[in-house]
C-alpha cells in the first residue's frame, strides 16, 4: 500500500485503493482541512465528506465523477466554506444530524442519527454520532468486507487525542461517545481519517484514552 494520508494545501491529492471503494484525500483552505473523496467501484458514484474550501480543488478532484452525496460532519464553517458551489455545480444532496445541520449555508436534503446508514453506489456508510465538539458531529465507518474498518471522524478524533471542547460536559461527552461508541466496538486496525492532519489507527491511540481523562482535553 503506498497510500500514506500525508498530504498539505496546495499538494497533491493521496488515493487508496480499496476493493470496493476508492478513498481520495486532498488538503484544502487555510485551516488546513481535509476533504475525502469516496468512489463506489463497482457503479462509480461518489460521496464526498465535507466540502471544506477551495470549490475550484474539490471540483477537480471530483472530475466526472457523478457525485451523490455531500455529507458535513459537523457546522464549524471551515468544515463547509465550499458546501454552496459544490452542491451548485454537481447537483449532489446533502446530508448531516439534524443537530447541526440548521448552522449550515443550505437546506439539508436528509439529515442522519446515531446507526443511521448512507449509502454510496453499493457501498454502505454507517454514521456515528460523536456528541461535545459541536453537538451533531459525526464520523462515518465503512466497514471493508475484505479489509480493515475505515473511520472518517471530522473534528471529534485525530491523532494524539479527541477534538476541541468548551467545557467539561462536552469534554466528558465527547470521550464517553468516543469510548462506547469508537474504541469499545472497533478493532485496533481500524483506520482513522481526521478533518485534519495525519491519518492513525485505533491501535495507535488507544493507549492513550487515560491519559487524555486526565488532562481534560
Amino acid at each position: 500500500m503506498t497510500y500514506t494520508g500525508d498530504v498539505r494545501v496546495g499538494g497533491p491529492a493521496d488515493e487508496r485503493e480499496l476493493p470496493g471503494l476508492v478513498v481520495t484525500k486532498v488538503a484544502v483552505g487555510s485551516w488546513e482541512n481535509n476533504a475525502y473523496l469516496l468512489r463506489d467501484r463497482s457503479s462509480g458514484e461518489g460521496l464526498l465528506i465535507d466540502a471544506a474550501d477551495e470549490a475550484a480543488r474539490l471540483l477537480e478532484l471530483i472530475g466526472d465523477t457523478p457525485l451523490a452525496t455531500v455529507v458535513t460532519t459537523h457546522r464549524h464553517p471551515d468544515h463547509w466554506q465550499a458546501l454552496r458551489a459544490v452542491v451548485r455545480a454537481t447537483g449532489a444532496r446533502t446530508v448531516a444530524h439534524p443537530l447541526d445541520a440548521e448552522e449550515l449555508p443550505l437546506d439539508v436534503d436528509e439529515t442522519v442519527e446515531h446507526e443511521d446508514q448512507v449509502r454510496v453506489g453499493r457501498s454502505t456508510l454507517t454514521v456515528i454520532h460523536l456528541r461535545g465538539h459541536t453537538p451533531g458531529s459525526i464520523a462515518l465507518r465503512y466497514d471493508d468486507p475484505e479489509g480493515v474498518t475505515h473511520l472518517f471522524t471530522g473534528d471529534s478524533l485525530f491523532p494524539g487525542g479527541p477534538g476541541r471542547t468548551t467545557n467539561p460536559r462536552d469534554f466528558g461527552l465527547l470521550m464517553d461517545d468516543l469510548e462506547s461508541r469508537v474504541f469499545y466496538p472497533l478493532p485496533d486496525s481500524t483506520w482513522v481519517y481526521p478533518g485534519h492532519g495525519k491519518d492513525t489507527t485505533l491501535g495507535t491511540e488507544r493507549p492513550s484514552i487515560p491519559e487524555w481523562r486526565e488532562r481534560g482535553w
